[in-house]
Parts: structure tokens; sequence; C-alpha cells
């Protein structure tokens, strides 16, 4: 059952203010992703306190590096359940479900992931150093990957 769209609100904004744009069907991440040319950040979104206090404040700290990426987008996880599903089933295969979880693609291949217990356990200067280093490896003008 998906939560209360008033009680999430504030951690939808968050992103949002970030800039990162919401994928709320499953057509949406499947367009999305395979349109998609360049780099793509994706976040699964949740109300857990490690989302609060940890994924979402890397995530900004992370976006104010030099290198980003070109598009950035996220679902949420108890919201849009069946966007979520289809990201998981169809562009996360193998990879348990997790939440909050940030994926980055690179021409609609999954390159660098951080699950939950990635998040969980760190603080979010780690959590936002994994991400830039990402971002420095796969997001550059001078990346040839």
């Amino acid at each position: 059952m998906p939560f209360d769209p008033v009680m999430i609100q504030p951690f939808r904004d968050e992103l949002l203010d970030l800039g990162i744009k919401e994928l709320y069907t499953p057509e949406d991440v499947d367009t999305t992703i395979s349109n998609n040319k360049g780099t793509l950040l994706v976040v699964i979104n949740s109300v857990c306190g490690c989302a609060a206090g940890k994924a979402r404040p890397a995530i900004r700290k992370a976006l104010q590096n030099a290198n980003v990426p070109e598009s950035k987008v996220s679902v949420f996880a108890g919201q849009e359940v069946e966007a979520t599903a289809r990201l998981r089933e169809q562009w996360l295969q193998g990879i348990p479900p997790s939440s909050p979880s940030i994926a980055l693609y690179k021409n609609n291949e999954l390159v660098h992931f951080i699950p939950r217990f990635k998040i969980e356990g760190r603080v979010a200067d780690e959590i936002a150093a994994d991400l830039i280093s990402a971002f420095d490896e796969f997001c550059g003008n001078n990346v040839t990957a």
C-alpha cells in the first residue's frame, strides 16, 4: 500500500530541488533508461532513516562535483510501486531489492550501484565520496568507457 502522499512530499522535494525528475510508471522507467544516451543517475528513494540521514544528503553533496550525470531520475519505493518493480525487474536484474539505493547508468548499461547495506552502514560523506568517484570515472568529459 502506498504511503500518504502528503507525508512523503518533503522526501520527494529533497530530490526535486536537486533537479532529479520523478518517474511514476513502468513506461516512464523503460522510456527513460532505454532512450538515455550518456550518463543517468537513478535513485530509489525511500522513507527510511538511512534515506533521510545518509542517501539524500550524499546525493546532494555528490551533485556538487565537477563531473555529474547528464540526467537524473528517481522512483519512490512504497509509492510508485509498479515503476519501482519495473526498475528492479528490468534494469537491476540479479540485484536484490534495496531501498534506498543509487544506480548509475552509462548508455543504458549499469556501471555503478550502491545498495541499502552500503548506505546504512556509512555516513553521508562516505557515500558521497563513493558517488563522486563513480561520477569522475563515468561522467567526465574525457571518459571513454
